[in-house]
């Protein structure tokens, strides 16, 4: 049987994801704000998704990934997710 992910390693994964989409993002050269301006994405909401500290909803991740020319699944694929 499958087990279910807790709550802990939710949180490892959020920090995943949004290493990922950092390391993508400075890769490209864009500013934290300049990406979230770019995806039409509240700075401050951005800097938690990189931070790890926000549930990223699949439009979210779909207009960071538009914003750094890639598509969803390499953020995921590059995150180990």
């Amino acid at each position: 049987m499958k087990r279910v992910a807790g709550h802990r390693d939710h949180e490892g994964r959020l920090a995943q994801l949004g290493e990922a989409i950092r390391c993508h993002r400075k890769t490209v050269g864009l500013s934290q704000e300049a990406l979230a301006d770019a995806a039409e994405i509240d700075r401050s909401h951005m800097g938690k998704i990189e931070r790890g500290e926000r549930n990223v909803s699949v439009l979210n991740l779909i207009k960071i990934a538009a914003a750094l020319d890639k598509r969803p699944s390499e953020l995921l694929g590059s995150a180990g997710l």
